[in-house]
């Protein structure tokens, strides 16, 4: 059994860290302050017993657990990220621990008034009985991903220590920066030398995904003339006008607080304005890749109908693709996925294989050549003070990466 205790002081550990990461740096990794938890994981890892810890010069951070068996196995990865989301502050984190959850509001700050209530967060009846750590309503936790981290550093732990669990070479890698986008750019997937991995980066209990969006980003740059409002009957054209026009032709309903599931979207994020120039910055999402084309193609005719409407180029339009759908790298080695579904009926977890509507490391590192389906980690709420993660889940998600490497060794076993 996987020590409870030791999970919770572990977490607690990491999360008292800052390590959280700054989209406006151009150094890797963002901020200087995810060194101090990227060094003190090299330590754990030797402490453990893993071999070949390794740290390069941009904190990527892998090691090796030796394969027990004398037949041949898949070498097979775990991966999470240590950074947390610039979105909210990570500075300063008090975890607290609610035992035996009653399934009532949870009072986070009382000279606040910041609750953490069934009521608006229903995932929360969900534990009902069982230990939650949340936070004290003024941080993020850094469930995402320290839960992660905790799962894969307690599961190697307790492989070393338990040799009658067969498994084969197991490979884990810690990386910075995932929370901007930039978890998997300097990745070597070469060198971590896995035939697959997972990410241990999702949510709720049971999540197992290998689909996410098809994204991109949209800059949107709208021209307009300013003279003087006095004598500016012809004249004037005001670029936030412009720019308004733009943002409505656009499907009102395909936004992201009006979509769900498989449901794409556009999404307006920032807008800087004047009457001279305006700047729209849009994220554009689709599973489909078809769809996902389509609403390039329909972002970019937008502009060309505006500037035709107009008699020049009003409108100027720039759209980068950011990473693509794992399902079709995914696909073609599903017993990967079926591997990871099997360990979690074994273990009396219900699989809610479903598709993220975001982003994973485990996307773009299946583009670079490492498969990387994504199980859950355990928290709720991410990027924000309400975020929480119930300590069974985070046991639960422990076992799964052990029930993987076993049942990866006997599927290969002759």
């Amino acid at each position: 059994m996987i020590e409870k205790q030791h999970i919770i002081d572990r977490f607690i550990s990491y999360v008292t860290v800052d390590t959280e990461s700054d989209p406006n740096s151009d150094t890797t990794p963002s901020t200087a302050k995810q060194w101090d938890l990227a060094h003190a994981l090299v330590k754990e890892l030797i402490a453990i017993g893993l071999k070949d810890v390794t740290i390069d010069n941009n904190a990527y951070i892998m090691a090796t657990l030796p394969s027990n068996v004398e037949h041949d196995v898949p070498t097979i990865g775990f991966i999470s990220h240590f950074d947390t989301s610039p979105d909210f502050t990570g500075a300063n984190v008090k975890p607290r621990i609610i035992e035996n959850y009653d399934g009532k509001d949870i009072a986070l700050n009382a000279e606040e008034n910041i609750i953490l209530s069934p009521s608006y967060f229903e995932d929360l009846l969900l534990y009902k009985g069982q230990t939650l750590i949340t936070t004290d309503g003024t941080t993020l936790l850094g469930a995402d991903d320290k839960a992660g981290i905790t799962e894969i550093v307690s599961a190697m732990e307790y492989l070393i220590q338990h040799p009658e669990i067969k498994h084969g070479t197991i490979k884990i890698g810690f990386t910075p920066d995932e929370e901007i986008g930039r978890g998997a750019h300097k990745f070597d997937v070469e060198k971590f030398g896995a035939d697959w991995a997972y990410t241990m980066d999702g949510s709720q209990i049971g999540e197992l995904e290998y689909e996410n969006f098809n994204a991109a980003g949209a800059t949107v740059k709208v021209k307009g003339k300013i003279v003087h409002p006095g004598y500016a009957k012809g004249k004037m054209v005001n670029s936030m006008y412009i720019a308004t026009e733009f943002i409505n032709a656009l499907p009102r309903l395909e936004t992201p607080e009006h979509t769900e599931d498989y449901q794409g979207f556009f999404h307006l994020h920032s807008i800087q304005g004047e009457v001279e120039d305006t700047v729209l910055k849009y994220i554009i999402r689709d599973h489909d890749k078809a769809h996902f084309e389509a609403r390039k193609e329909v972002m970019q005719k937008l502009a060309f109908d505006i500037n035709t409407e107009y008699g020049r180029e009003v409108i100027d339009i720039d759209i980068k693709d950011q990473y693509f759908n794992m399902k079709e790298k995914v696909e073609p080695v599903m017993h990967i996925v079926d591997i990871a579904e099997e360990a979690m009926k074994q273990l009396n977890i219900e699989p809610l294989i479903k598709p993220i509507r975001g982003g994973t490391d485990g996307s773009q590192l299946s583009y670079m050549g490492l498969p990387c389906p994504n199980i859950f980690a355990g928290g709720h709420n991410f990027h924000g003070r309400y975020e929480y993660v119930p300590v069974e889940s985070m046991i639960k998600a422990t076992e799964v990466i052990c029930k993987i490497a076993e049942l990866t060794a006997e599927k290969y076993k002759k």
